[in-house]
Parts: structure tokens; C-alpha cells; sequence
């Protein structure tokens, strides 16, 4: 299975450009974790991800989505 390196890339770069809204980073966390869990499931155990094993990255991928999950709850609330 090819490394879906870049996916965690693009949510890297979704986190760095916060200013244009937790939408963005909340789909690129989305489709990066979606493809570092597909490729787990098919055998991929290291990354090419500065954070190299695939549980990193996903447990990363994961608190990018949920952040930027509760900041667009936060705005939605009205605060």
C-alpha cells in the first residue's frame, strides 16, 4: 500500500492556515485520517510522516479534527 504522506501534509498545512476557518482543517484531518486508516488496515505500519508510525499520525490527525470540531461548535454558539 502506497504512505498517504500526503494527506497528513495537507492537514498540516490546514492547521498552519487556521485563519481561513476549522472547516478546512476539520475536512483535510478528516480525509487524512480516512486514508492513514485505510492504509493501516492494509499493512502500512510506518510513515513517511515526520511522526513515522501510523498510530501517531492518526492519534494526530484525530485531535486536528476534534479541535477544530470544538472550535466550530465555539462559533457556532454564538461566543
Amino acid at each position: 500500500m502506497k504512505d498517504p504522506l500526503r494527506l497528513c501534509v495537507y492537514a498540516t498545512v490546514a492547521a498552519l492556515a487556521w485563519l481561513l476557518g476549522p472547516w478546512a482543517v476539520l475536512g483535510f484531518a478528516a480525509l487524512g485520517f480516512a486514508g492513514y486508516w485505510k492504509a493501516r488496515r492494509a499493512g502500512l505500519t510506518r510513515s513517511k510522516c515526520l511522526l513515522r508510525d501510523t498510530r501517531l499520525v492518526l492519534a494526530y490527525l484525530g485531535l486536528l479534527a476534534l479541535v477544530a470540531a470544538g472550535a466550530i461548535v465555539y462559533s457556532l454558539a454564538g461566543t
